[in-house]
């Protein structure tokens, strides 16, 4: 008997017996909430692994289109390229949150002030330490 059994009986527990325990144990490995998870890279990676033959199809022409993707970029003009870079850049800047003038003001005398403490407390440990090393040694 174990000390967890011992002291579960001296509490006046009921005692765990192993065909009890068997009792209790849950199958784990069913996958009934599959469709619950995220949909993610991971768990379609594993869904993909059981699934069979749609997966492979599915896995093939997305790794096609990503091949075809990397080849035109490569063989397109260098122009063409930068100018595609930069239309990119500008549609991604458009979903960006902006702050207001007001929040700008406010992060920015923020940065100020700590920057300004930081410096103070940085010369305040150095010409501690200075004035302590020119006492200690000289």
């Amino acid at each position: 008997m174990s000390k967890r059994d011992r002291a579960a009986r001296a509490k006046g527990a009921p005692e765990v017996t192993d065909s009890v325990a068997d009792d209790l144990e849950v199958d784990l490995s069913s996958d009934d909430d599959a469709d619950l998870r995220p949909q993610g890279k991971r768990s379609a990676r594993g869904r993909r692994q059981g699934s069979g033959v749609a997966a492979d199809v599915g896995s093939s022409v997305a790794v096609a289109e990503r091949a075809k993707d990397t080849t035109a970029s490569k063989s397109a003009n260098p122009f063409v390229r930068i100018w595609t870079f930069l239309k990119e850049v500008v549609t991604e800047l458009k979903k960006v949150i902006w702050p207001t003038r007001r929040e700008m003001i406010t992060y920015t005398i923020v940065v100020l002030v700590f920057v300004v403490l930081m410096t103070a407390f940085i010369a305040g440990i150095d010409l501690a330490f200075g004035k302590g090393v020119l006492w200690l040694f000289g």
